[in-house]
Parts: C-alpha cells; structure tokens; sequence
C-alpha cells in the first residue's frame, strides 16, 4: 500500500498503473492483484487502514490534556504532525480523497464525521469552560477549524513540503480563540 501511495502521489492515481505500484513494491503485477482488486481497492484500503491509526492517535493525543484549549491544540498540532510525517499520503488525501474523485463518498463522509465529532465535544467543553463563545453555531465552529486545517495542509502540498507544517499549529489555534479582530480594550 505505501509503494502504491508513492506511485499515486507521485503519478497521480488516475495516470498511475499496477505495474508501476508492482515495481516500486518489488513484486510481480501478477502479486498485486492477489490482495486487491484494482487500484481504487488499494487506495480505500490504504485510507482504511491510515485513518484506524490517525484517528487512535488524534484521541489519545486530545485525551492526554485537560482543557479544551490544549485538546484543541494537541488535535491541530497531530493533524499536522500525521500529514507531514507521510508527504505522500498527505499529496494523495488532498488530491484524491478530498476532492472525492476515486474514494467513496460514503467514506469521506465518515472519516469527516469522526474528526467533526472529536471537534465537537474540545468546543462544548470549551464553552463550558468559557474559552469559546456561545453565540456560534457548533456546526459552523467545527467546519471553520476543519475547512482551515486542510487549507494549511493543502497549501504545503502545494508548496512541496517546504517548510514546517507542524509550526502553523499554534497560529491556527490562536486564530481560532482570538479570531482577526482587535480587542476592544487596547488603544491604538
């Protein structure tokens, strides 16, 4: 599955082939079609597989603090730690599965409702802290912070991996709690 992930972020997955993924894993073609079907097989399998782990680590990393601001800073700092980690599955999530174009759509449905529900409870435990305000709609909140994060991811993409993706973390975050405004209170 990680040589075809290098062969699909590195081709593309629709211009990428079997016998491209057979070579970069060492095996014969033949091997390929032994344990998957066709390409999107391999790729909804990877996916599976990656986001079982992903989401373990996103839980426990939110479960190891106490306040909703520090949950929320350890799940945008893993997001990006996960993505930069592995450039290739970060290239192909944003191009593939993103956009839809050979994941089902019943998945990306799912994992999307599984980081929103673990956004979610870090925002109701925020406003009952007082950290983050009441008067916005949960659903807009979590698909702000969400919507940002894979924006943060999709341009490093872009930009080819060139600098540190984990360091947009704590910006984020600020942005998320502080918003763009200027505080009233101070005098310019």
């Amino acid at each position: 599955m990680n040589a075809a992930i290098k062969v699909f972020a590195e081709q593309g997955f629709y211009k990428a082939t079997i016998s491209q993924v057979a070579r970069e894993a060492g095996v014969a073609d033949g091997t390929i079609y032994i344990y998957f079907k066709n390409k999107a097989d391999i790729l909804n399998n990877f996916f599976s597989h990656k986001t079982r782990l992903v989401f373990q680590r996103f839980r426990e990393t939110v479960e190891n603090a106490d306040h909703a601001e520090s949950k929320l800073r350890n799940l945008i700092r893993r997001h990006l730690s996960e993505f930069q980690r592995d450039r290739n599955m970060a290239v192909v999530f944003q191009r593939e599965a993103l956009q839809a174009r050979y994941v089902a759509d019943e998945y990306i449905k799912d994992i999307t409702k599984m980081y929103l529900d673990i956004l979610e409870e870090i925002i109701v435990q925020g406003q009952a802290e007082g950290r983050i305000r009441k008067n916005f709609q949960t659903g807009l909140v979590k698909r702000f912070i969400l919507g940002a994060v894979n924006e943060v991811i999709n341009t490093w993409v872009t930009a080819g991996g060139k600098y540190d993706l984990v360091s947009m973390a704590d910006p984020l975050v600020e942005l998320y709690l502080n918003g763009i405004g200027q505080d009233k209170h101070i005098k310019h």
